[in-house]
């Protein structure tokens, strides 16, 4: 049967907190949609730690978790990989977030409460708890898309977004091969380009306490430089894009 409401969430080496993040979240959708199917849909990329063996402890406990385990891809392959999972399942509405306790649970309804003006909604990070590389990267990035794409993006890679199924499915089938590091930048821009209105809804980001940033330091700059490369790539082959997507 169709699913209401599927959440992707990509987990890699996050042992300390997976199994309370999949608690909040999988009481959150039984407690919000009551009477709806609704899925979270865990992709384990390849945890080096206890991360997959606790969430095959803690499956069959929880009738709405759908755990998937494959080979350690990147972060983006394993929202990519979520994302297909959801779409597979018939998802009405897909949400994507990650698994390492940055975000409040409740903030998600500020995106569901405003799904009749957009197909596709993203959070934003107003006050955000990352390594200043990361945050000086996030603004080398939202200033290439808009000198490359010439639209303005609050948070194009945020992991909290909400997005109609059926549109995700358009985006997905566009997205370019091979498959781009950060594929969340690139739906971002496909859909504001497609005149989807991502309303940018504030949201509270807190301060990581377990786990391990799986990039670090010049890591970062070469993450930027390969997604700037693979954006000014992309730039040809936009317009077909859209036009797909709106067809």
């Amino acid at each position: 049967m169709p699913i209401h409401v599927a959440i992707v969430m990509p987990a890699y080496n996050e042992q300390e907190c997976i199994s309370e993040v999949v608690r909040l979240w999988t009481v959150f959708l039984t407690t919000n949609f009551p009477g709806k199917i609704t899925k979270l849909i865990v992709i384990n990329d390849g945890s080096k730690d206890q991360t997959g063996q606790i969430l095959d402890q803690i499956a069959p406990q929880i009738d709405n978790l759908l755990v998937v385990h494959q080979k350690n891809g990147g972060h983006g392959n394993a929202v990519v990989n979520g994302y297909r999972k959801a779409i597979e399942l018939q998802a009405e509405y897909v949400f994507q977030t990650d698994s390492d306790d940055q975000f409040v649970t409740d903030d998600f309804n500020k995106l569901w409460a405003r799904r009749g003006e957009s197909d596709f909604i993203l959070g934003h990070r107003q006050v955000r708890f990352d390594a200043t590389a990361r945050l000086f990267i996030t603004r080398i990035l939202r200033s290439t898309i808009f000198l490359v794409y010439g639209t303005y993006i609050q948070d194009s890679n945020i992991p909290f977004r909400l997005i109609k199924g059926t549109y995700l499915k358009k985006l997905i089938d566009q997205l370019p091969v091979p498959e781009p590091f950060a594929p969340n930048i690139f739906i971002a821009v496909m859909a504001r380009k497609a005149g989807q209105k991502l309303l940018d809804i504030p949201i509270t980001h807190k301060e990581r306490l377990t786990g391990t940033v799986s990039i670090l330091k010049w890591n970062l700059l070469k993450v930027c430089f390969r997604s700037f490369q693979e954006l000014l790539t992309f730039r040809v082959e936009l317009n077909e894009k859209v036009r797909n997507i709106k067809s």
